[in-house]
């Protein structure tokens, strides 16, 4: 199987809002601010806090939310040139063959720890913070992406 693509700037941004909300540490961090400002809104609710420190809860959930949805997935995509690539991408049996204008390489399937499926991509981790994506739309019909999805898990495996 063979594809090529360019990545679309709007869905690797959005698949790197995933790749950040899937990591544990960044879950639990939310959860618990979330949990810190619903409990400063009731205590300012309940008048047991004056308003500035209810604000300055407000302001650390408000950043909180705005790095993580905004801000590192930006800084993410400027600073990697990958994405501006078009690359040309086939599967082999054993490896993947990969190529773009700055050269090719052959990718070992067993290079991958695992493999996430998002709405747009595959993400295809080599460690907890390397990855490499795989959009969906550049497959020419819904039978590519399921053979894709079926070949990943057969060679990679999906993360449990």
């Amino acid at each position: 199987m063979n594809i090529s693509f360019r990545y679309d700037r709007k869905k690797v941004i959005q698949a790197l809002r995933y790749h950040f909300i899937s990591k544990k540490e960044i879950r639990i961090l939310i959860i618990l601010v979330n949990v810190f400002a619903l409990f400063a809104a009731g205590m300012f609710f309940w008048k047991k806090i004056a308003p500035v420190a209810f604000l300055l809860s407000s302001f650390l959930w408000f950043s909180l939310m705005a790095s993580f949805w905004f801000i590192l997935p930006f800084t993410v995509y400027s600073r990697a040139k990958t994405f501006r690539d078009s690359f040309n991408l086939t599967f082999l049996d054993t490896y993947m063959h990969i190529e773009n204008p700055n050269g090719s390489k052959d990718w070992s399937y067993k290079a991958f720890k695992y493999f996430i499926e998002t709405p747009n991509f595959f993400h295809l981790y080599i460690d907890e913070r390397s990855f490499f994506l795989i959009p969906k739309d550049a497959f020419t019909a819904e039978d590519g992406t399921h053979n894709a999805r079926t070949l990943l898990r057969e060679k990679i495996g999906q993360k449990k």
